[in-house]
């Protein structure tokens, strides 16, 4: 059985490009951990805003219940 050979330029050719895989890959994982902790302050801010809206409006429809006749 003959053996494959072995071609060190490939080989590091080969290496180079998975080092940049590899770079690109947590640099993408970085920016991934950023879009979800601005998604997730969104969502408080969202969440915020809607129980400010409901107090407001829940006050405006007691105060026209009460002093609006």
């Amino acid at each position: 059985m003959e053996q494959p050979e072995f071609d060190p330029v490939k080989y590091g050719v080969l290496w180079q490009r998975v080092q940049e895989m590899d770079k690109k890959m947590d640099k993408m994982e970085r920016h991934i951990e950023e879009l979800l902790a601005l998604a997730n302050k969104s969502k408080g801010g969202f969440w915020m805003g809607m129980t400010i809206a409901s107090l407001v409006g829940g006050f405006i429809t007691w105060f026209l219940t009460h002093w609006g006749r």
